[in-house]
């Protein structure tokens, strides 16, 4: 039978909702329970695919092809767990699927409202596709109090009320603020938070406290006796020099273990931290060094490249190394500030992306990369821009480019026509942006005596993609005669996944996107390989 923990938020955003539920997971799991974890979105897009990353940050691809909220990312590097598309919905989704219902006549003439329809569809996204899992955790978006959110928190109250006493927890997480001049903790805005959330029918049965600094025990009791939560479950969470430290700041606090209190439930093994605490050290303590540049159009909102600063963190962690990041924007490069900046580094990368801005500078860098035998990533558009930029200075293609962004040039790179997804025929178009890509995992086989297939030490590979346009496979030999290789292709022989430069010491572009599945205890392999490459190149 499964349990249910909601998780809401209040007094500020980016309090941390999404890396407190992962750590809770991570506990729970550890102790022998089968969690499953969901986010609940309140906008009204459908997913956050066509969204900026100045909004919203990364989006984030699961294995079944959805794309999601970046939290579903911290959920999986946590737990290990893989989230799937019944993981995340959003407002837009939950208004969609009830419109299509009436247009349908499902609700059979009724007036359609927000109670009891729009509730009752969340909850029902809140027992979907549940089976074996011990607790369900589910994290509610946005901040009590703003409109957009009403919905979510009354079906989570009606939810609880329905689901029977002791079966459902509420944590809220508020921020406690430390002012500097007066040199004080104040706790009336989680005070007010917390009365918020009561005038919505929730009471919370842990409080997540957030501050940059200790709680002293005087103002905890102050929030337990104001706000109604028993003085164990005011949660101290103080800020931590890397996310990875989050889990064992839970254990500390025994969060775990009051939520097992409640639920009335013992633990079925101990939590084994050694991992983790393995990690942070090498995080936080390393003598030894690399810096990677990091090269695109959203290098100053960090959580835009999320899953991809933790895989090169992971990979640093497989080579006992700290990986420092010199985040470039290519709009802003020219050849001066390549040659100034990039003479510094070990490794470049150059990350996944859509549209024409800042491309010259991804291109420049990447000539630099191949010329100076620096290792270089590219990843899903940083790969088609390295087959663009050997295609211009090296075959001499002078109006070589992408579909995408010229339709007068000779494309190396264009618009896919059709893909194979299990068995089917899937037909791609420009016309509905936010449903028409490839999207979740697809198969690539590896061809053999390439770099990486040493890498990855397999013949057949499965990796998540979330792209609409394609390197032109049948330009394969023309490059491969001057030495760029083709070293991974669809099994079909249709499209073309990797390529590697032969007389490059680590050069590889790959179509998907690896950092959506590397993993802290167990970096991807590819990660893992470049910074290793980068740091016998310092």
């Amino acid at each position: 039978m499964a349990r249910y923990i909601f998780v809401t938020g209040g007094v500020v955003s980016s309090l941390g909702k999404g890396l407190s539920s992962a750590s809770l997971a991570f506990l729970l799991k550890s102790q022998g329970f089968n969690v499953r974890l969901r986010k609940m979105d309140p906008y009204l897009n459908i997913d956050p695919g066509t969204m900026s990353p100045f909004q919203h940050g990364e989006v984030f691809v699961t294995d079944d092809g959805a794309e999601t909220d970046l939290d579903l990312g911290h959920y999986e590097r946590f737990t290990n767990i893989s989230a799937r598309k019944s993981d995340n919905v959003t407002t837009g989704k939950i208004y969609s699927d009830i419109l299509k219902k009436e247009r349908k006549g499902e609700y059979l003439g009724k007036t359609v409202q927000v109670i009891p329809h729009v509730t009752n569809q969340i909850k029902e996204f809140i027992k979907k596709d549940i089976t074996k899992e011990d607790f369900v955790i589910c994290e509610i978006g946005g901040t009590v109090g703003d409109i957009e959110s009403l919905p979510f928190l009354e079906a989570i109250r009606q939810f609880s009320n329905e689901d029977g006493y002791n079966k459902s927890l509420f944590i809220h997480l508020t921020l406690v603020p430390f002012l500097k001049s007066s040199d004080e903790i104040k706790t009336k805005p989680t005070q007010h938070s917390v009365k918020e959330l009561r005038s919505l029918g929730i009471q919370p049965d842990i409080i997540i406290c957030r501050s940059e600094k200790p709680i002293p025990l005087d103002q905890r009791k102050k929030i337990s006796l104001f706000c109604n939560v028993r003085y164990k479950n005011v949660i101290e969470t103080v800020d931590v020099k890397t996310i990875y430290e989050a889990p064992k700041s839970f254990y500390d606090e025994k969060l775990d273990k009051q939520v097992l209190s409640f639920f009335k439930i013992k633990p079925k093994r101990k939590v084994s931290l050694r991992p983790w605490n393995k990690i942070t050290k090498t995080i936080l303590k390393s003598k030894n060094e690399v810096n990677i540049a990091l090269i695109g159009k959203y290098v100053n909102l960090k959580d835009a490249y999320k899953s991809l600063d933790e895989a090169l963190i992971h990979g640093g962690i497989k080579n006992n190394v700290k990986v420092n990041l010199l985040r470039l924007d290519s709009e802003k490069l020219n050849n001066r500030e390549i040659n100034q900046n990039l003479k510094k580094v070990s490794g470049i990368l150059i990350p996944g992306g859509f549209g024409k801005r800042g491309t010259d500078g991804k291109i420049m860098s990447i000539k630099f990369a191949r010329q100076m035998k620096i290792p270089f990533l590219g990843i899903c558009f940083g790969m088609q821009l390295a087959v663009i930029e050997f295609a211009r200075n090296v075959l001499k293609i002078k109006n070589a480019g992408s579909s995408e962004l010229d339709k007068k040039c000779e494309p190396v790179v264009g618009l896919m026509e059709e893909w194979n997804k299990n068995g089917s025929i899937i037909k791609g178009s420009n016309m509905d942006l936010g449903g028409t890509m490839r999207l979740g995992s697809y198969n690539a086989k590896l061809r053999h005596n390439s770099l990486i297939k040493k890498i990855y030490k397999k013949s057949y590979i499965s990796e998540r993609h979330r792209h609409r346009y394609e390197v032109n496979f049948n330009i394969k030999e023309k490059f491969e005669k001057k030495g760029m290789i083709f070293s991974g292709s669809s099994p079909d022989n249709k499209l073309t996944e990797i390529v590697e430069l032969k007389s490059h010491p680590w050069f590889i572009g790959v179509q998907f996107h690896p950092e959506f599945k590397s993993r802290p205890l167990s970096p991807h392999p590819l990660f893992s390989s470049f910074i290793k490459a980068a740091k016998k190149n310092k």
